[in-house]
């Protein structure tokens, strides 16, 4: 029976979150916090692969106490179980620090039930860095699956699994013997609503949570922003593009105000040559 756990996180909407002005921060108390849209395609890939081999499916995620809400949305999803490591000893953890405390929690995780398969989502829209995954599958040794869109086959007595990743002129078929990780693209599948039984079950359900004390073998100095050897100095929204210009006039003349506009910007064919403009 495979024993599948998706590694989700609960992350700002960024489609409504606003930048501080003064200190070029994210102000994440003007967004709604939601399940990263990533890993929701992760906890739906694993309840398919649950439904059509048998198994259970685990989800779990590192935060404050309000990320519980990111638990109960992958019990909607359809999950059988949740887990929560949140501490004040986890803050300000970038991507390596992270994935060292998350691989903690699943050691601990797969003392009761030996884990078979890791699905991450393939990002956070709150990072963009797609590390934590591979980082977590390099700490556990076990091979990592990058941008997979398809799952073609798990077989837990071959002990392997297929699976297409993603290509930028098409798809590569891969075959990992198991346990592995994957991490996925949005295409992957469709996230549909979720049931009224598993909105129920999810009101009322209580994840297990842990804190530093309860994961074994922890290395504190690996943890939070001690363990964390990048830093980010300072976030900034993009300028605004400005306006086009309107040409103006015949074809003939239109076509010289082009080539006047273009002159003047001698560091286009710069960029276009790789080198020195004429």
């Amino acid at each position: 029976m495979l024993h599948i756990v998706a590694c989700i996180k609960q992350v700002p909407d960024t489609k409504i979150i606003k930048m501080n002005p003064k200190t070029n921060t994210m102000d994440r108390s003007s967004a709604p916090a939601i399940l990263n849209p990533y890993d929701a395609h992760a906890v739906e890939e694993a309840v398919r692969l649950r439904n059509r081999y048998g198994g259970v499916v685990s989800v779990l995620t590192m935060g404050p106490p309000p990320a519980v809400k990111a638990i109960r949305k992958c019990i909607e999803i359809g999950a059988d179980e949740g887990y929560m490591i949140t501490d004040r000893a986890f803050a300000g953890a970038d991507t390596l620090a992270t994935s060292y405390a998350l691989t903690k929690a699943l050691e601990k995780i797969a003392q009761t039930r030996p884990i078979d398969l890791i699905i991450c989502g393939k990002m956070t829209i709150d990072g963009d860095t797609g590390q934590v995954g591979p980082g977590i599958a390099r700490r556990l040794d076990m091979p990592p699956l990058t941008s997979v869109n398809k799952v073609v086959e798990i077989d837990s007595e071959k002990r392997h699994a297929i699976v297409h990743r993603k290509l930028e002129d098409g798809y590569e078929v891969v075959r990992s013997t198991l346990p592995c990780l994957l991490s996925v693209e949005k295409e992957i599948n469709e996230v549909p609503y979720s049931s009224l039984p598993n909105m129920l079950r999810a009101a009322r359900y209580q994840p297990h949570i842990w804190s530093v004390a309860d994961l074994p073998d922890i290395d504190k100095t690996q943890l939070g922003l001690k363990g964390s050897p990048t830093i980010v100095s300072s976030v900034w929204a993009p300028p605004k593009p400005q306006g086009g210009t309107m040409l103006e006039g015949t074809q003939s003349d239109q076509v010289s105000q082009l080539l006047d506009i273009l002159m003047a910007r001698q560091e286009l064919f710069a960029a276009a040559s790789g080198g020195e403009a004429p």
